[in-house]
């Protein structure tokens, strides 16, 4: 997990370069497990970008999905990533400039996208929302850019179904309280429904998918922050924090290991 401490939309304040690079690696990280694939694969295909369309990717991260729509809507069509963070808006422009990908992207704010009303044929919006203080804003920006008939496409993670085995009865309430702690939205994954419906959305399609965890790839830095936190601020001891690393060590060599957390999706339109 990153650190999505919320702002005003997204966790965008550090610019230190050191923490654009974790920022990258934990992004390429998430983007390569097969969970993540799966539902952005499910959710491309419901969102059905199509050429000569115009497409906007809210929270563009490393721009991944921005050139998967830019490749949808070719040649014709145009794909803007919106990002605030510059590191990732810089790694972004330089990746899709290596893919010769037509994807564009611009500074911006989800609470305040910078496009005119009806610009956009698709939206595209991934774990962003679980990091803002007024998702609904977000939401309703997004119908305001999309054009009658338009889609969109909402996708985040529920914290509320993290996973860690195996784990002392007695801690789990900790452990939970530190992972919610960590979005300014942890519920966000069981909200898209509504979000879309309160900003006048149609739901046309929801979805959802395990993210299991490579015990030797990604989660020893999860554990180890974990327990970390909870004994920062004083709901495990030391003692507790040893013997959850120790057993989940044990796990991992045994092969029983779980980490895992849901994430979902939800496709509507925006009535003509």
């Amino acid at each position: 997990m990153t650190d999505p401490r919320p702002t005003s939309a997204f966790h965008s304040a550090n610019r230190d370069p050191a923490v654009t690079a974790r920022l990258v690696t934990a992004l390429d990280v998430q983007a390569a497990n097969p969970g993540v694939r799966r539902l952005r694969a499910w959710a491309h295909d419901r969102l059905a970008a199509r050429p000569g369309e115009r497409a906007l990717d809210v929270g563009a991260g490393t721009g991944s999905e921005t050139q998967v729509l830019a490749a949808a809507v070719a040649p014709e069509g145009d794909a803007i990533g919106i990002e605030p963070h510059p590191g990732l808006r810089a790694v972004a422009e330089q990746r899709a400039a290596e893919a010769g990908s037509r994807a564009r992207f611009l500074d911006g704010d989800a609470l305040a996208l910078p496009l005119p009303d009806g610009e956009s044929d698709v939206v595209w919006c991934e774990r962003v929302l679980q990091h803002l203080t007024d998702p609904a804003r977000a939401v309703a920006e997004m119908a305001r850019v999309l054009r009658p008939g338009g889609r969109i496409a909402l996708l985040d993670t529920d914290w509320s179904t993290f996973v860690l085995h195996p784990t002392a009865p007695e801690i789990r309430p900790a452990l939970a309280t530190v992972v919610q702690g960590t979005a300014a939205q942890p519920d966000a994954g069981r909200s898209l429904a509504g979000r879309l419906v309160e900003a006048g959305l149609t739901v046309d399609h929801l979805g959802g998918d395990v993210l299991l965890h490579d015990s030797h790839a990604v989660a020893r830095p999860i554990v180890r922050g974990l327990g970390a936190a909870a004994v920062g601020r004083g709901l495990i001891t030391e003692e507790q924090r040893d013997r959850l690393y120790a057993g989940l060590d044990a796990a991992a060599e045994a092969g029983t290991f779980h980490l895992s957390v849901t994430m979902f999706a939800a496709v509507a339109h925006r009535p003509r």
